[in-house]
């Protein structure tokens, strides 16, 4: 196959996986979208994280919100936990790869706050571990997943969010789970700014 015709297969499995993600998700996007929205109303903040890709979406995701997405406004308070090497590195040395998240979560998140989660296997015991010490914090999970969500979709409650991408390809996942940032980042500044053509 000659290098155009690679790439255009690229494009159009990726729009295939949108396309076929769009009939699925909406409603957990929107589920989402408000429940980040009512955090924030409510003086909450949002926490993040995932490992490689998803640590990037992670990191994405925060910076949309603190900086700005499309429009100018406040800065919103949200935080990726896959940032800080030093406290990554303590935490995994001085204990366990799986804890460098959830550690942060115990010592950052309060009753009401979002925790965005990321994994496209949903099998990172880092992120899993996760989870749970949000819920031990009374924090609201919302879960990007593909695959059949793996570990994390086990430990979704009826108060929390699965966003699940139905692909078994990381890389379409990750392009998806892109979008359904952006989305949220959308909903998130409708809500609280004003309308905007979409």
């Amino acid at each position: 196959m000659e290098s155009q015709e690679r790439i255009s297969n690229q494009f159009q499995k990726s729009i295939e996986a949108k396309v076929e993600s769009m009939g699925i998700v909406i409603p957990s996007i929107t589920r989402a979208g408000n429940a980040m929205v009512q955090c924030l109303l409510n003086d909450g903040k949002i926490l993040s994280c995932g490992n490689g890709g998803s640590a990037g979406d992670a990191q994405h995701f925060s910076s949309e919100l603190l900086n700005r997405f499309e429009r100018e406004r406040p800065g919103l308070p949200a935080m990726a936990l896959t940032t800080d090497s030093s406290t990554l590195t303590a935490i995994a040395n001085d204990y366990s790869y799986s804890e460098v998240f959830s550690k942060q979560v115990t010592a950052l998140g309060q009753t009401g706050d979002v925790l965005l989660v990321i994994s496209t296997s949903g099998n990172s015991a880092n992120v899993t571990a996760a989870i749970k010490a949000g819920h031990d914090r009374q924090m609201s999970i919302v879960a990007l997943t593909g695959r059949d969500g793996g570990e994390m979709a086990k430990l979704i409650t009826k108060d929390d969010i699965e966003i699940r991408i139905p692909s078994h390809s990381t890389a379409r996942i990750q392009e998806v789970h892109l979008l359904v940032i952006h989305c949220l980042c959308d909903l998130i500044d409708n809500q609280l700014f004003g309308g905007e053509d979409p």
